[in-house]
């Protein structure tokens, strides 16, 4: 039988003290991001398992934290979140966390499951995902003195809590000024209806790079790969069409991108798997990193009882033929 891995083992394997390898696992941000990433990489190289039901009664806390399964949508925006949790249940098992699941069809069905999940198990808080403007789940969970940390931004919430995002509008800036680079300057715009936090930052990002003279390039509908392709149809029936397209999401610069003639560019954002096989220049966000962000920031409210400061990531323009 195989020697049993102790907090002693990864410690020697890491080269580091017990007390350090405690700290990772229980409050990791007070270790260092090279030394937390040296731990948790000899945790998984060992096999390492903390013993949750002693720590359980030794803390009084599970370690264990839900988050919100999304929606089905049109099987290419949806994988956005997919690919975000996988990146939560890497970043959260070398902290010594568990993630437990749960669907929900809006936000008071969400609020429901909060009272029905917080009553059936010891949970230490949620991650919460789309977060939008009235978005009530925060309010609620806040006034509970539930930890939580969430995934986009507040937009305009009245409580304070610790939450992390991607700079929309600095994706579809880069995107717009790539376009202005290779020589468009009549750049057009596709996104959502006026009123979703995101939809509206990855607008200004458009705006802000194409300048006023761009306004009437402008148009809204709702996601999905027809409503691209009607929009990218309206716009190119103008008298003095655009050149380029910047799309708010994958699934309307597929549909525009289907419809477009030769020397018409088009960029899509989030740099989806349907992205990388039609050749969309696309807006990547970076998931993974988020993902461990949200973590290490709800384990510093569960350990320290503090707010930590947001955290904004930069996304990055990844360039294919389609622009």
């Amino acid at each position: 039988m195989a020697d049993k891995v102790t907090i002693a083992t990864v410690a020697a394997h890491a080269n580091v003290s017990r007390q350090t390898v405690s700290n990772v696992l229980n409050t990791p941000h007070l270790v260092r991001e090279e030394t937390r990433e040296r731990v948790r990489e000899a945790i998984a190289a060992l096999g390492y398992r903390a013993n949750q039901a002693a720590r359980l009664m030794r803390t009084g806390r599970s370690h264990l934290l839900a988050v919100r399964i999304e929606p089905t949508q049109d099987g290419i925006n949806g994988s956005v979140l997919d690919r975000f949790l996988h990146g939560l249940t890497e970043a959260a098992a070398p902290a010594g966390y568990r993630i437990l699941l749960y669907a929900a069809a809006d936000d008071k069905a969400e609020i429901t499951t909060y009272d029905d999940l917080l009553a059936t198990y010891e949970l230490d808080g949620f991650v919460l995902t789309s977060t939008h403007h009235g978005d009530v789940r925060t309010s609620w969970l806040a006034e509970r003195g539930v930890p939580f940390v969430t995934f986009g931004r507040p937009w305009g919430a009245p409580d304070s809590h610790p939450w992390v995002d991607v700079d929309n509008a600095a994706g579809t800036d880069a995107a717009t000024r790539h376009l202005l680079d290779a020589g468009h300057r009549r750049i057009g715009f596709i996104g959502w209806p006026e009123g979703s936090g995101v939809g509206d930052a990855r607008r200004s990002g458009w705006a802000a790079a194409a300048g006023p003279e761009s306004a009437d390039l402008a148009r809204a509908t709702v996601d999905g790969v027809a409503e691209g392709e009607a929009a990218a149809r309206d716009l190119l029936s103008i008298s003095d069409p655009p050149t380029a397209l910047v799309c708010a999401s994958d699934s309307l610069a597929a549909g525009a991108y289907a419809v477009v003639p030769p020397g018409v560019a088009v960029t899509g954002f989030d740099d989806t798997a349907v992205a990388r096989v039609l050749g969309l220049t696309s807006v990547a966000q970076p998931l993974a990193e988020a993902a461990a962000r949200c973590v290490d920031l709800l384990a510093g409210v569960l350990d320290g009882g503090t707010t930590p400061r947001p955290v904004l990531l930069p996304p990055s323009l990844v360039i294919r033929h389609s622009a």
